[in-house]
Protein backbone atom coordinates (compact mmCIF):
# COMPACT_ATOMS: atom_id res chain seq x y z
CA UNK A 1 0.00 0.00 0.00
CA UNK A 2 1.61 3.49 -0.93
CA UNK A 3 -0.23 6.31 0.76
CA UNK A 4 -3.38 8.28 0.60
CA UNK A 5 -5.17 8.66 -2.20
CA UNK A 6 -7.12 11.92 -3.09
CA UNK A 7 -9.13 13.27 -5.75
CA UNK A 8 -8.09 16.20 -7.70
CA UNK A 9 -10.77 16.39 -10.22
CA UNK A 10 -14.57 16.01 -11.24
CA UNK A 11 -16.73 16.13 -14.44
CA UNK A 12 -20.14 15.60 -14.71
CA UNK A 13 -23.22 15.60 -17.13
CA UNK A 14 -26.69 14.46 -16.77
CA UNK A 15 -30.64 15.44 -17.10
CA UNK A 16 -29.95 18.26 -14.31
CA UNK A 17 -26.84 19.69 -16.90
CA UNK A 18 -23.86 19.43 -18.74
CA UNK A 19 -20.88 20.31 -16.42
CA UNK A 20 -20.91 19.94 -12.63
CA UNK A 21 -21.13 23.22 -12.07
CA UNK A 22 -24.54 23.68 -13.82
CA UNK A 23 -25.88 20.52 -12.08
CA UNK A 24 -25.41 21.60 -8.58
CA UNK A 25 -26.43 24.67 -9.02
CA UNK A 26 -30.06 23.05 -10.71
CA UNK A 27 -29.75 20.50 -7.83
CA UNK A 28 -29.88 23.46 -4.99
CA UNK A 29 -32.24 25.35 -7.03
CA UNK A 30 -34.31 22.13 -6.43
CA UNK A 31 -35.28 21.97 -10.67
CA UNK A 32 -36.29 18.66 -12.24
CA UNK A 33 -36.59 18.14 -15.83
CA UNK A 34 -38.19 14.73 -16.40
CA UNK A 35 -39.82 14.16 -19.70
CA UNK A 36 -41.22 11.69 -21.63
CA UNK A 37 -38.36 10.05 -24.30
CA UNK A 38 -37.69 11.42 -27.78
CA UNK A 39 -34.47 9.46 -28.52
CA UNK A 40 -36.32 5.78 -28.42
CA UNK A 41 -39.91 4.56 -29.51
CA UNK A 42 -41.80 2.25 -27.58
CA UNK A 43 -45.66 1.93 -27.77
CA UNK A 44 -46.86 2.65 -24.17
CA UNK A 45 -50.32 3.58 -23.14
CA UNK A 46 -49.05 5.22 -20.66
CA UNK A 47 -46.02 8.13 -20.89
CA UNK A 48 -43.00 6.93 -18.47
CA UNK A 49 -41.23 9.33 -17.89
CA UNK A 50 -37.03 9.64 -18.04
CA UNK A 51 -34.20 11.99 -17.64
CA UNK A 52 -32.15 12.95 -21.03
CA UNK A 53 -28.87 14.60 -21.46
CA UNK A 54 -30.26 18.40 -22.39
CA UNK A 55 -30.10 18.93 -26.33
CA UNK A 56 -27.39 21.06 -26.16
CA UNK A 57 -24.77 19.42 -25.27
CA UNK A 58 -21.90 18.63 -27.68
CA UNK A 59 -20.95 14.82 -27.83
CA UNK A 60 -19.39 15.02 -31.00
CA UNK A 61 -15.99 12.86 -30.50
CA UNK A 62 -15.39 10.61 -33.47
CA UNK A 63 -17.01 8.50 -35.57
CA UNK A 64 -16.60 5.30 -33.84
CA UNK A 65 -17.92 7.06 -30.40
CA UNK A 66 -20.87 5.87 -29.20
CA UNK A 67 -22.95 8.08 -26.56
CA UNK A 68 -22.14 6.39 -23.70
CA UNK A 69 -18.32 6.84 -24.71
CA UNK A 70 -18.61 10.23 -25.75
CA UNK A 71 -20.59 11.21 -22.30
CA UNK A 72 -17.57 9.80 -20.78
CA UNK A 73 -15.15 11.60 -22.84
CA UNK A 74 -16.88 14.89 -22.17
CA UNK A 75 -17.40 14.30 -17.98
CA UNK A 76 -13.37 12.98 -18.59
CA UNK A 77 -11.98 16.36 -20.06
CA UNK A 78 -14.25 18.55 -17.21
CA UNK A 79 -12.37 16.46 -14.77
CA UNK A 80 -8.95 16.66 -16.11
CA UNK A 81 -8.89 20.46 -16.52
CA UNK A 82 -10.46 20.70 -12.91
CA UNK A 83 -7.50 18.59 -11.79
CA UNK A 84 -4.96 20.99 -14.04
CA UNK A 85 -3.56 17.45 -15.77
CA UNK A 86 -3.08 18.60 -19.35
CA UNK A 87 -2.13 16.09 -22.44
CA UNK A 88 1.30 17.19 -21.90
CA UNK A 89 1.32 16.31 -18.34
CA UNK A 90 -0.09 13.03 -18.46
CA UNK A 91 2.39 12.05 -21.09
CA UNK A 92 4.90 9.59 -19.92
CA UNK A 93 2.63 8.82 -16.90
CA UNK A 94 0.81 5.42 -15.60
CA UNK A 95 -2.54 6.83 -16.15
CA UNK A 96 -5.40 4.08 -16.12
CA UNK A 97 -8.55 4.19 -17.04
CA UNK A 98 -11.74 2.09 -14.96
CA UNK A 99 -15.25 2.40 -15.81
CA UNK A 100 -18.59 1.29 -14.89
CA UNK A 101 -21.01 1.28 -17.47
CA UNK A 102 -24.34 -1.54 -18.10
CA UNK A 103 -26.27 -1.68 -20.72
CA UNK A 104 -27.09 0.81 -22.83
CA UNK A 105 -23.59 0.92 -25.45
CA UNK A 106 -24.12 -2.24 -26.89
CA UNK A 107 -28.11 -2.96 -26.73
CA UNK A 108 -28.65 0.35 -28.53
CA UNK A 109 -27.64 -1.45 -31.86
CA UNK A 110 -30.75 -3.68 -31.96
CA UNK A 111 -31.45 -2.91 -35.66
CA UNK A 112 -28.18 -3.93 -36.40
CA UNK A 113 -28.66 -6.86 -34.30
CA UNK A 114 -32.25 -7.75 -35.79
CA UNK A 115 -30.45 -7.50 -39.90
CA UNK A 116 -28.11 -9.58 -38.38
CA UNK A 117 -30.07 -12.29 -37.35
CA UNK A 118 -31.88 -12.31 -40.56
CA UNK A 119 -28.58 -12.98 -42.42
CA UNK A 120 -28.51 -9.64 -43.72
CA UNK A 121 -25.20 -7.74 -43.66
CA UNK A 122 -24.70 -5.23 -41.55
CA UNK A 123 -23.75 -1.25 -42.55
CA UNK A 124 -20.06 -1.00 -41.81
CA UNK A 125 -20.53 2.41 -39.41
CA UNK A 126 -22.70 0.33 -36.85
CA UNK A 127 -20.15 -2.58 -36.69
CA UNK A 128 -17.48 0.25 -36.00
CA UNK A 129 -19.71 1.12 -33.40
CA UNK A 130 -19.90 -2.28 -31.86
CA UNK A 131 -16.33 -2.91 -32.02
CA UNK A 132 -15.56 0.26 -30.04
CA UNK A 133 -18.54 -0.12 -27.75
CA UNK A 134 -16.17 -0.45 -24.72
CA UNK A 135 -16.02 2.75 -22.80
CA UNK A 136 -12.59 2.36 -21.11
CA UNK A 137 -10.72 0.98 -24.07
CA UNK A 138 -12.35 3.99 -26.21
CA UNK A 139 -11.29 6.20 -23.12
CA UNK A 140 -7.72 5.45 -22.97
CA UNK A 141 -7.33 5.54 -26.99
CA UNK A 142 -9.41 8.65 -27.36
CA UNK A 143 -6.99 10.23 -24.61
CA UNK A 144 -4.27 8.26 -25.16
CA UNK A 145 -3.56 6.97 -22.11
CA UNK A 146 -1.09 4.14 -21.36
CA UNK A 147 -1.93 2.57 -18.06
CA UNK A 148 -4.38 -0.34 -16.84
CA UNK A 149 -7.75 -0.36 -18.36
CA UNK A 150 -11.36 -1.56 -16.95
CA UNK A 151 -14.72 -1.60 -17.92
CA UNK A 152 -16.78 -2.79 -15.16
CA UNK A 153 -20.35 -4.16 -15.54
CA UNK A 154 -21.50 -5.01 -12.13
CA UNK A 155 -25.37 -3.01 -12.39
CA UNK A 156 -26.05 -0.35 -11.14
CA UNK A 157 -23.23 -0.34 -8.86
CA UNK A 158 -20.96 -0.43 -11.45
CA UNK A 159 -19.50 3.10 -11.29
CA UNK A 160 -19.14 2.80 -7.48
CA UNK A 161 -16.82 -0.25 -7.66
CA UNK A 162 -15.02 1.26 -10.78
CA UNK A 163 -13.70 3.86 -8.20
CA UNK A 164 -13.41 1.28 -5.38
CA UNK A 165 -10.78 -0.18 -8.46
CA UNK A 166 -9.35 2.96 -9.30
CA UNK A 167 -8.27 3.50 -5.49
CA UNK A 168 -6.49 0.03 -5.17
CA UNK A 169 -4.49 0.86 -8.73
CA UNK A 170 -3.28 3.84 -6.71
CA UNK A 171 -2.44 1.78 -3.42
CA UNK A 172 -1.11 -1.07 -4.84
CA UNK A 173 1.62 1.27 -6.94
CA UNK A 174 0.09 0.18 -10.08
CA UNK A 175 -0.29 4.42 -11.65
CA UNK A 176 0.03 7.76 -11.23
CA UNK A 177 -2.90 8.71 -11.81
CA UNK A 178 -6.22 7.28 -12.66
CA UNK A 179 -9.80 8.26 -14.28
CA UNK A 180 -12.56 6.46 -12.36
CA UNK A 181 -16.54 6.60 -13.45
CA UNK A 182 -19.17 5.27 -14.77
CA UNK A 183 -21.18 6.48 -18.12
CA UNK A 184 -24.68 4.84 -19.46
CA UNK A 185 -26.86 5.86 -21.96
CA UNK A 186 -30.47 5.49 -22.32
CA UNK A 187 -31.76 2.16 -24.29
CA UNK A 188 -35.09 0.93 -24.67
CA UNK A 189 -34.01 -2.56 -23.36
CA UNK A 190 -33.82 -1.53 -19.29
CA UNK A 191 -36.73 0.81 -20.06
CA UNK A 192 -38.97 -1.69 -21.16
CA UNK A 193 -37.74 -4.51 -18.66
CA UNK A 194 -38.53 -1.67 -15.47
CA UNK A 195 -41.80 -1.33 -16.68
CA UNK A 196 -42.50 -5.25 -17.07
CA UNK A 197 -41.26 -5.44 -13.49
CA UNK A 198 -43.41 -2.80 -12.70
CA UNK A 199 -40.98 -0.87 -10.76
CA UNK A 200 -41.33 2.47 -12.95
CA UNK A 201 -43.56 5.36 -12.19
CA UNK A 202 -45.05 7.12 -14.78
CA UNK A 203 -44.85 10.41 -12.57
CA UNK A 204 -41.67 11.84 -11.85
CA UNK A 205 -39.69 9.61 -8.97
CA UNK A 206 -40.07 10.28 -5.72
CA UNK A 207 -37.59 8.68 -3.67
CA UNK A 208 -38.35 7.41 0.32
CA UNK A 209 -41.92 8.91 0.08
CA UNK A 210 -45.11 6.85 1.04
CA UNK A 211 -46.42 7.01 -2.77
CA UNK A 212 -43.74 5.67 -4.87
CA UNK A 213 -43.85 3.51 -7.37
CA UNK A 214 -40.25 2.55 -8.70
CA UNK A 215 -37.96 4.37 -10.72
CA UNK A 216 -37.38 6.83 -13.99
CA UNK A 217 -34.08 6.36 -15.87
CA UNK A 218 -31.77 8.61 -16.86
CA UNK A 219 -28.10 9.02 -18.86
CA UNK A 220 -25.32 10.54 -18.18
CA UNK A 221 -21.63 10.10 -16.89
CA UNK A 222 -19.53 10.76 -13.47
CA UNK A 223 -15.60 11.03 -13.53
CA UNK A 224 -13.14 11.64 -11.07
CA UNK A 225 -9.19 12.22 -11.50
CA UNK A 226 -7.79 9.57 -8.49
CA UNK A 227 -3.92 10.14 -7.64
CA UNK A 228 -1.63 9.43 -4.72
CA UNK A 229 -1.26 12.73 -2.14
CA UNK A 230 2.12 12.56 -2.88
CA UNK A 231 1.92 13.00 -6.74
CA UNK A 232 -0.82 15.99 -5.99
CA UNK A 233 1.62 17.63 -3.91
CA UNK A 234 4.07 17.23 -6.34
CA UNK A 235 2.78 19.15 -8.71
CA UNK A 236 0.88 21.36 -6.29
CA UNK A 237 -2.53 20.08 -7.39
CA UNK A 238 -5.69 21.27 -5.47
CA UNK A 239 -7.16 18.08 -3.44
CA UNK A 240 -11.06 17.88 -3.58
CA UNK A 241 -11.21 15.27 -1.09
CA UNK A 242 -9.78 11.95 -0.30
CA UNK A 243 -11.04 8.50 -1.30
CA UNK A 244 -11.11 7.07 2.15
CA UNK A 245 -12.78 3.96 2.36
CA UNK A 246 -14.70 1.61 -0.35
CA UNK A 247 -16.54 -1.87 0.55
CA UNK A 248 -18.06 -4.82 -1.45
CA UNK A 249 -20.39 -7.21 -0.65
CA UNK A 250 -22.97 -9.12 -2.63
CA UNK A 251 -26.27 -10.49 -1.45
CA UNK A 252 -26.52 -13.64 -2.89
CA UNK A 253 -30.56 -13.62 -2.02
CA UNK A 254 -32.32 -12.88 -5.61
CA UNK A 255 -31.62 -12.19 -9.42
CA UNK A 256 -33.29 -8.23 -9.00
CA UNK A 257 -34.39 -7.97 -5.57
CA UNK A 258 -32.03 -7.01 -2.38
CA UNK A 259 -31.75 -8.84 0.46
CA UNK A 260 -34.82 -7.46 2.54
CA UNK A 261 -32.44 -6.92 5.72
CA UNK A 262 -29.67 -5.00 3.28
CA UNK A 263 -27.37 -7.43 5.58
CA UNK A 264 -24.50 -7.24 2.49
CA UNK A 265 -25.08 -3.78 2.52
CA UNK A 266 -24.31 -2.98 6.00
CA UNK A 267 -21.20 -5.53 5.63
CA UNK A 268 -20.00 -3.45 2.56
CA UNK A 269 -20.49 -0.30 4.61
CA UNK A 270 -18.69 -1.69 7.59
CA UNK A 271 -15.83 -2.50 5.12
CA UNK A 272 -15.58 1.23 3.90
CA UNK A 273 -15.68 2.14 7.19
CA UNK A 274 -13.10 0.19 8.64
CA UNK A 275 -10.70 0.96 5.02
CA UNK A 276 -11.37 4.37 6.06
CA UNK A 277 -10.28 4.33 10.13
CA UNK A 278 -13.54 5.70 10.89
CA UNK A 279 -16.56 5.00 12.97
CA UNK A 280 -20.49 5.77 11.54
CA UNK A 281 -20.46 8.50 13.73
CA UNK A 282 -17.80 10.49 12.50
CA UNK A 283 -20.08 10.56 8.69
CA UNK A 284 -21.28 13.50 8.67
CA UNK A 285 -24.25 12.90 5.76
CA UNK A 286 -24.83 9.97 3.38
CA UNK A 287 -26.33 9.95 -0.47
CA UNK A 288 -28.75 6.83 -0.57
CA UNK A 289 -29.04 5.04 -3.46
CA UNK A 290 -33.02 6.09 -3.14
CA UNK A 291 -34.15 4.43 -6.83
CA UNK A 292 -37.87 4.80 -5.13
CA UNK A 293 -38.71 1.55 -5.99
CA UNK A 294 -40.54 -0.30 -2.66
CA UNK A 295 -37.84 -3.08 -2.21
CA UNK A 296 -34.83 -1.11 -2.32
CA UNK A 297 -35.73 1.85 -0.10
CA UNK A 298 -37.03 -0.65 2.19
CA UNK A 299 -34.25 -2.32 2.85
CA UNK A 300 -31.74 0.54 2.54
CA UNK A 301 -33.59 2.52 4.89
CA UNK A 302 -33.32 -0.57 7.34
CA UNK A 303 -29.43 -0.41 7.54
CA UNK A 304 -29.20 3.51 7.60
CA UNK A 305 -31.60 3.72 10.32
CA UNK A 306 -29.07 0.93 12.32
CA UNK A 307 -25.66 1.94 11.60
CA UNK A 308 -26.90 5.97 11.39
CA UNK A 309 -29.73 6.90 12.96
CA UNK A 310 -29.07 10.53 13.14
CA UNK A 311 -26.63 11.44 9.90
CA UNK A 312 -28.32 13.42 7.21
CA UNK A 313 -29.17 10.93 4.47
CA UNK A 314 -30.04 12.96 0.76
CA UNK A 315 -31.62 11.14 -2.37
CA UNK A 316 -30.48 12.62 -5.58
CA UNK A 317 -31.95 10.54 -8.06
CA UNK A 318 -35.25 12.56 -8.36
CA UNK A 319 -32.47 15.21 -10.19
CA UNK A 320 -31.16 12.42 -12.61
CA UNK A 321 -32.63 9.50 -12.71
CA UNK A 322 -31.63 5.78 -12.20
CA UNK A 323 -28.25 6.18 -14.45
CA UNK A 324 -27.68 2.41 -14.32
CA UNK A 325 -24.32 2.10 -14.36
CA UNK A 326 -23.23 5.18 -14.14
CA UNK A 327 -24.70 5.87 -11.29
CA UNK A 328 -22.56 5.35 -8.88
CA UNK A 329 -19.96 7.05 -9.92
CA UNK A 330 -21.99 10.32 -10.61
CA UNK A 331 -23.12 10.32 -6.67
CA UNK A 332 -19.73 9.87 -5.65
CA UNK A 333 -19.03 13.23 -7.59
CA UNK A 334 -21.91 14.89 -6.17
CA UNK A 335 -20.61 13.84 -2.57
CA UNK A 336 -17.58 14.80 -2.88
CA UNK A 337 -19.09 18.20 -4.30
CA UNK A 338 -21.48 18.64 -1.14
CA UNK A 339 -18.73 17.91 0.51
CA UNK A 340 -16.93 20.92 -1.09
CA UNK A 341 -20.17 22.84 -0.69
CA UNK A 342 -20.67 22.41 2.48
CA UNK A 343 -24.60 21.65 1.82
CA UNK A 344 -27.52 19.31 0.54
CA UNK A 345 -29.95 19.16 -1.76
CA UNK A 346 -33.21 18.67 -1.00
CA UNK A 347 -34.69 15.08 -2.00
CA UNK A 348 -36.69 16.03 -4.67
CA UNK A 349 -39.60 13.64 -4.82
CA UNK A 350 -40.13 13.05 -1.28
CA UNK A 351 -42.63 14.74 -0.08
CA UNK A 352 -44.52 13.05 2.17
CA UNK A 353 -41.90 10.61 3.82
CA UNK A 354 -43.20 6.78 4.04
CA UNK A 355 -43.95 6.49 7.63
CA UNK A 356 -43.12 2.24 7.22
CA UNK A 357 -39.33 3.67 6.25
CA UNK A 358 -36.54 4.21 9.65
CA UNK A 359 -35.17 7.22 7.53
CA UNK A 360 -36.35 10.24 6.13
CA UNK A 361 -33.74 12.45 3.52
CA UNK A 362 -33.71 15.60 3.72
CA UNK A 363 -36.60 17.65 1.99
CA UNK A 364 -35.02 21.18 1.99
CA UNK A 365 -31.39 22.34 1.30
CA UNK A 366 -29.56 21.18 4.35
CA UNK A 367 -26.38 22.80 5.43
CA UNK A 368 -23.65 20.27 6.66
CA UNK A 369 -19.94 20.80 8.02
CA UNK A 370 -19.02 17.20 7.40
CA UNK A 371 -15.49 15.64 7.55
CA UNK A 372 -16.54 12.74 5.75
CA UNK A 373 -19.62 11.94 3.47
CA UNK A 374 -20.63 8.30 2.05
CA UNK A 375 -22.33 6.54 -0.77
CA UNK A 376 -24.02 3.29 -1.15
CA UNK A 377 -24.95 1.58 -4.31
CA UNK A 378 -27.26 -1.38 -4.90
CA UNK A 379 -27.11 -3.24 -7.79
CA UNK A 380 -28.96 -6.14 -9.86
CA UNK A 381 -27.34 -9.72 -8.45
CA UNK A 382 -27.12 -8.61 -5.08
CA UNK A 383 -24.45 -5.87 -5.71
CA UNK A 384 -23.86 -4.09 -2.86
CA UNK A 385 -20.72 -0.96 -3.15
CA UNK A 386 -19.93 1.88 -0.88
CA UNK A 387 -17.74 4.68 -0.80
CA UNK A 388 -16.33 7.00 1.81
CA UNK A 389 -14.78 10.32 0.79
CA UNK A 390 -13.21 12.58 3.20
CA UNK A 391 -12.33 16.67 3.07
CA UNK A 392 -9.38 17.61 0.95
CA UNK A 393 -7.83 19.86 3.96
CA UNK A 394 -7.89 16.45 6.22
CA UNK A 395 -5.27 15.03 3.53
Amino acid sequence: MTGTVCITGLGCLCGAGGTLPEIMQSMYAGRRVPGAPTRMRCDHDVVYPVFELPASIDLSVDARTNRSLAMAVVAAREALQQAGLTPDLLAGKRVGVCLGTSTGASLNLLDYYARHKAGQSGDSAEVSLWRHSNPGLGLARILDLNGPVQTVVNACSSGSDAVGIAMSWLQQGLCDVVLAGGTDELSMVPYNGFIRLMIYDSQPCRPFDARRKGLNLGEGAGMLVLERRSHADQRGAAVLAVAAGFGNAADAHHLTAPHPEGSSLRRATEQALAQAGIDAGQVGFINAHGTATPNNDQAESKVLSQLFPHTPVVATKGFTGHTLGAAGAIEAVFTVAALRDGKLPASIGCEQPDPALQVTPVQVQTPVAANYGLTQSLGFGGNNAVLVFGRGEQA
